[in-house]
């Protein structure tokens, strides 16, 4: 015996229609379940900090130049900010000793941009190791105080970069809010992204010359930070003082 299902018009649409509805449920579960993963993550392992539970800690990444960071040296202290965290190249620090010095003096804090401007995600362990070794040589011989800190240099990362900054005994720093500074928007339009900084926050300024607008910017960044009542602290103190949110990365 046979069967024939005979669908009109109207049913045939009304089939159509939970067939879609089923799929996007499907899809949108599916996505639930991708947003829930932190932006690096991976199941286990080492991690990166890029956020901590309150204050705010500014951030400077020098790898290059010879202009900009005496400025923004100058801002600083002008507003007595009494604490930053500067991630500086092994290279750039060899050829200026004297604003190594002057950091430390200061008493910010001094992390690590690796020696040379390369992006850790695609060196091979070895050459990572490499980069990060003749750094340290180059601090040890400018008698800067023991690193604990490590920024990857192009912000690039990948998990040997955390495998390998947890075997040197590096906190491996990303950042949580970014200036974007490094593409020279406009002073304003600096001082507006970092405007949105937060409690715990991280945010990461340039102080390399490609940089061109950031110490004009950074009056207006103090003054907005300390309205909210924040604090400016080293992100090794915002470590020590609360808990930080970290993640893992593939």
């Amino acid at each position: 015996m046979n069967f024939f299902f005979i669908l009109n018009g109207k049913a045939l649409k009304q089939l159509v229609v939970i067939v879609i509805a089923a799929f996007f449920t499907a899809w949108v579960f599916y996505a639930e379940t991708i947003v829930q993963i932190p932006a690096f993550s991976t199941n286990d392992g080492p991690k990166a900090v890029y956020k901590g539970e309150k204050d705010v800690a500014l951030t400077f990444n020098i790898g290059w130049g010879d202009e900009k960071a005496g400025p923004i040296l100058e801002v600083l202290e002008k507003h007595k900010v009494p604490a930053a965290t500067f991630f500086l190249s092994g290279s750039w620090a060899e050829r200026h000793p004297d604003l190594v010095n002057r950091i430390e003096k200061n008493g910010y804090e001094i992390g690590m941009l690796g020696y040379e401007y390369k992006d850790y995600s695609e060196l091979e362990d070895a050459k990572m190791k490499q980069d990060i070794m003749k750094a340290q040589t180059a601090f040890k011989k400018l008698n800067v105080k023991e690193i604990e800190l490590l920024r990857a240099p192009t912000g690039h990362f990948n998990d040997a970069t955390l495998k390998t900054a947890e075997r040197f005994g590096y906190t491996l720093v990303h950042w949580s809010l970014d200036s974007k500074d490094w593409t020279n928007p406009g002073t304003e339009k600096i001082v507006k992204n970092v405007s949105q900084a937060k409690k715990g926050d991280i945010v990461l300024l340039h102080a390399s010359d490609s940089a061109k607008q950031t110490a004009n910017a950074l009056p207006s960044i103090i003054e907005d930070i300390k309205s909210k009542g924040l604090k400016m602290v080293t992100v090794s103190s915002m470590l020590a003082n609360g808990e930080s949110q970290s993640s893992e990365i593939n």
